[in-house]
């Protein structure tokens, strides 16, 4: 069956707290599919619901079509990295990854492939508790591919990386996609899902608020956007307002003029003979479009004077 993470109306409650509420959404092979929301948007508890690690109140689950709980080797199936810190301290890199590979029937020859693929070959045998906080990223990464499987899920992957190692895990993600894996990454990092991620999955209070691809979402948020460099920056923004378009400053000469075309905007500054030395399309982040959806979403909101939810 192709690879795939299917989430069907799954809901979980955690006494008064909803973490997730009536959630559905497909992870499909051969894309990275990013999944974000702000604090306590419930991404870590649907991970863990995916993986049987509790247990939903309603919905379901599916690993290419099966319940998690059903799989005999289950890391052969899908792997996943949750928790760059769950593993003893005291155990060596190595022999971590022997046995989890002994209980699912892999030999050692690929617990040594998969400390190569995330350079971790020369610290093997290094004890965890020394590692960095980016090395146990490696180490988690490593555990996830034990199987080769062709589902996999990364909570947080670039937490604790270096630069260097941030363009080598977008490298690896896509490789991996490429391949016809179905990957799930949550990430707050909109910069590095932008030029890794395929499709977005957005949540906010456990609930479903976008299901895009990620090149739809960004033209979605580009759309009547005009970026515009005046020396004049203050006259221009009340002659663009005045004509009802809304005007966010950028920069010490730019602005973002949203709700008027590009020809309208140089009608009304060529009108009032305001100058400008340069006017474009404006290309909206990933950032800036997930902050326009989730403005209403966020769990806790600095500066609002009320007590912790």
């Amino acid at each position: 069956m192709e690879p795939t993470i299917e989430v069907r109306e799954l809901s979980k409650r955690y006494r008064t707290t909803v973490a997730v509420d009536e959630l559905s959404f497909t992870v499909r092979a051969g894309e990275v599919t990013g999944f974000v929301g702000p604090n306590g948007a419930g991404k870590s508890t649907t991970m863990r619901l995916i993986l049987g690690l509790d247990a939903p109140d309603a919905g379901q689950a599916l690993v290419s079509g099966r319940p998690y709980w059903t799989l005999r080797t289950p890391l052969t199936q899908v792997g996943a990295a949750l928790d760059a810190s769950a593993v003893h301290p005291a155990r060596r890199a190595r022999d971590h990854l022997l046995w989890m590979a002994h209980s699912n029937g892999l030999g050692k020859r690929r617990v040594a492939e998969v400390l190569d693929l995330v350079g971790l070959a020369s610290a093997g045998r290094r004890r965890a508790g020394a590692f960095s906080l980016g090395m146990q990223q490696r180490l988690g990464i490593a555990a996830a591919l034990l199987g080769d499987p062709p589902v996999l899920m990364f909570d947080e992957p670039v937490n604790g990386l270096d630069p260097d190692g941030i363009v080598w895990i977008r490298g690896l993600m896509r490789s991996l996609a490429a391949e016809g894996r179905a990957i799930l990454i949550s990430s707050h990092l909109m910069s590095e899902l932008e030029g890794t991620a395929d499709h977005l999955i957005v949540v906010g209070r456990g609930r479903l608020i976008a299901d895009t691809g990620v090149a739809e979402l960004l033209a979605a948020a580009s759309r009547d956007h005009v970026e515009l460099t005046t020396g004049h920056r203050t006259e221009a923004t009340t002659v663009l307002a005045n004509a009802g378009a809304t005007v966010t400053v950028t920069g010490p000469d730019t602005v973002v003029v949203e709700g008027l075309a590009g020809e309208r905007v140089s009608a009304l500054l060529t009108g009032a003979d305001i100058p400008f030395t340069e006017m474009r399309r404006h290309r909206a982040s990933l950032e800036e479009a997930y902050m326009d959806l989730t403005r209403g979403a966020l769990e806790f909101v600095p500066g609002a004077g009320g007590s912790d939810r």
